[in-house]
C-alpha cells in the first residue's frame, strides 16, 4: 500500500461543506468523501464532527434540518464537516436558487444546531465543495452568503453543471433554471475542475477560478456520465492520498495515480484539497499544473488580498453587512517570550458605514477550536465598517506576559464582533510562547558515561544539539523546561573529541 503525504502546518475550526448533483444523494461518494477529511495527513487533532443537513416534508414544501452523523463534538480540532443532501429536490421540482436560499438562512441561524448552542455554522471559515449541479448550487450559496456579510474562504467546484443556464440544456426532460456558476467577490478563493470527456455530461471553466480541466480519466467511473463522475473522484484522490482506494463505488488504481495527475502534482497530494485551509498549500502560487490557469488566477484580486488587483470577481447585487469577515491574518511573529509583543496583520470586511463600531479580538489557544473555554485572550481592538467598496487593513500588536499567556506552541486565532455576530479565523501557524529567552549554561560531566546538565529558566524550550567539528550541528533532544535543570545522558558519545550547545529555539 502507497501512502503519500504533505508536510504543513495545517489550521483547524473550519466548515466543509460537501454535495451532490441532479438525481443523487449523499449515500456513497459523498459520504466516503468526508469520512477522508480527518485522516488528510497532518490533520488538527483526532476527532471532527460530521453533520448532514437534510430536507424533510413540510405541508406543500419542504424545511431544512441536521442530524449528526459521526464523530463527537470536537474537544481540539474544531472541524465540521455537513452533508448536503438535496435529493427530494435535486429533480425538475426545485432550482438550486432554491434550494440555496433554504440551506443559507440556516447556516446563518445560531438555533440551527443543538450541539452548538449560540453559534451558528457560518462562524467558522467555509469551504463549499459541489459536484455538478451542486456546483451550481455551491455557487449561489456563497452569492447569498455574500449578500449577508459573510466570507467564503474556499469554494470548490466539480464539473459545474447549472440546468438551463451557463449554455447547457436541460436534456429535454429537465425545465427549471439553475444559478449560474460565478465567482462572487466574497470568496476568497475559487478551484473549478471540470471536463468535456463526456459527450452528454460535462462541467465548465468558471471565471475567476483556478481552472483545472481534467484531460486524462482513463478507469474510474463507467458508462454515460462516468467521466463525469471521475471528477469528483478525481477529488477524492487529493484527500485520501492512499493506493489503491476507493470512493465506495468506484477505485483509484495504481494506473490512475501516475496518470491523472501531472508531475507537479504529486500523484494527487499536492492538487485539489490540499488548498483548503486544512491542506495549507499555496493559493498564491503561479504554477499552471495543467498549462492553462494559474493557481493564484483563483485567488480573490477585487482588493489587494496578496494577489495583486484586477477585476476576477463577480459583483453581489447587494451587500446588507449583517455580518463581519476576517479575511485572512498574518502573524509576523513566529515564536515571543513573556515581555515582548506579537504583531498580526489582518484585513476584514464590514459592508456599514464607517460611523459604525465593532471589535476584533486575539486569543491563544490550547487546541483549535475556539468554543471549548481554553482559549486566553491577549487583546481587543475597536474597528469600524469598511463599507460593501472596501476591506480594511491593520496590524494589531499586542504585549505577552505571564498574566495571560502560558507557555508552549500555542495556535492563535481572532474574532470580529459586529452586530451581535461573530466569526472565528486562525492561523496557520502556532506562536511559540517562552518564558525568556536567556541563554541556558550547560555543563558536561564524564564521570560514569556522558552526562549533561542543562540550566535554564522554566517554562523556556531548550534545544540540544552536538558537532564533531564546530561546523554541522545536529539536534539529539528538545525539552520544554518544567524545571531549572535539565539532565540528559548521551548515549551515543562515541570517540574523544564531541562538542554540544544548548540553545533556546
Amino acid at each position: 500500500m502507497l501512502a503519500l503525504h504533505m508536510p504543513g502546518s495545517l489550521p483547524g475550526a473550519g466548515l466543509t461543506i460537501i454535495t451532490h448533483g441532479l438525481n443523487s444523494n449523499i449515500d456513497d461518494w459523498v459520504i466516503s468523501m468526508a469520512q477522508k477529511i480527518p485522516r488528510y495527513p497532518g490533520y488538527r487533532g483526532t476527532n471532527y464532527s460530521c453533520y448532514e443537513i437534510y430536507f424533510v416534508s413540510a405541508g406543500a414544501g419542504y424545511t431544512v434540518a441536521s442530524r449528526r452523523l459521526a464523530g463527537t463534538l470536537p474537544t481540539e480540532s474544531g472541524e465540521i464537516v455537513v452533508k448536503l443532501d438535496w435529493r427530494q429536490l435535486a429533480n425538475n421540482s426545485y432550482s438550486t436558487y432554491q434550494v440555496a436560499s433554504m440551506v443559507v438562512p440556516k447556516l446563518l441561524d445560531t438555533n440551527f444546531m443543538a450541539d452548538w448552542p449560540g453559534h451558528a455554522l457560518a462562524e467558522l471559515p467555509i469551504h463549499l465543495i459541489g459536484h455538478s449541479r451542486g456546483g451550481s448550487l455551491v455557487c449561489e450559496m456563497s452569492n447569498l452568503l455574500g449578500t449577508n456579510g459573510v466570507w467564503v474562504d474556499h469554494l470548490t467546484t466539480l464539473d459545474p453543471h447549472p440546468l438551463n443556464n451557463d449554455g447547457f440544456s436541460g436534456f429535454g426532460i429537465y425545465t427549471v433554471v439553475d444559478a449560474p456558476a460565478k465567482t462572487y467577490e466574497n470568496v476568497l478563493f475559487h478551484d473549478d475542475y471540470f471536463q468535456t470527456l463526456d459527450p452528454i455530461f460535462n462541467g465548465e471553466p468558471v471565471a475567476g477560478a483556478y481552472v483545472r480541466q481534467l484531460a486524462n480519466l482513463d478507469g474510474g467511473y463507467s458508462g454515460v456520465g462516468g467521466s463525469h463522475s471521475d471528477v469528483h473522484l478525481w477529488y477524492h484522490g487529493t484527500i485520501d492520498l492512499q493506493t489503491p482506494t476507493d470512493d465506495s463505488v468506484s477505485p483509484i488504481t495504481p494506473s490512475q495515480r501516475q496518470g491523472w495527475w501531472t508531475a507537479s502534482e504529486s500523484a494527487g497530494a499536492n492538487a485539489g484539497f490540499v488548498y483548503s485551509l486544512i491542506g495549507g498549500g499555496d493559493r498564491l502560487s503561479t504554477n499552471q499544473p495543467a498549462g492553462g490557469s494559474r493557481i493564484r488566477d483563483g485567488y480573490n484580486q477585487r482588493w489587494n488580498l496578496g494577489a495583486g488587483v484586477q477585476t476576477n470577481r463577480t459583483a453581489l447585487s447587494t451587500n446588507r453587512g449583517n455580518w463581519a469577515s476576517l479575511i485572512t491574518m498574518e502573524p509576523r511573529t513566529n515564536s515571543v517570550s513573556f515581555g515582548q509583543s506579537i504583531s498580526i496583520g489582518y484585513i476584514y470586511q464590514w459592508a456599514r458605514p464607517d460611523t459604525s463600531n465593532a471589535v476584533i479580538k486575539l486569543f491563544l489557544d490550547d487546541d483549535w477550536n475556539p468554543f471549548n473555554g481554553n482559549e486566553q485572550q491577549l487583546i481587543q481592538q475597536g474597528i469600524t465598517g469598511t463599507g460593501a467598496a472596501a476591506v480594511g487593513s491593520f496590524n494589531l500588536i499586542s504585549a505577552v506576559a505571564a498574566t495571560n499567556a502560558t507557555t508552549g506552541e500555542r495556535p492563535l486565532f481572532m474574532q470580529i464582533i459586529a452586530n451581535g455576530q461573530s466569526r472565528y479565523f486562525y492561523a496557520a501557524h502556532p506562536v511559540t510562547v517562552m518564558s525568556s529567552f536567556a541563554a541556558p549554561s550547560l555543563a558536561i560531566n564524564r564521570n560514569g558515561g556522558l552526562h549533561l546538565s542543562v540550566n535554564g529558566v522554566i517554562g523556556q524550550r531548550i534545544v540540544l544539539e552536538t558537532s564533531n567539528d564546530l561546523q554541522a550541528w545536529q539536534s539529539i533532544a528538545t525539552n520544554w523546561m518544567t524545571q531549572s535543570v535539565w539532565s540528559y545522558d548521551d548515549q551515543k558519545a562515541i570517540g574523544d573529541r564531541k562538542f554540544y550547545r544548548a540553545a533556546v529555539r
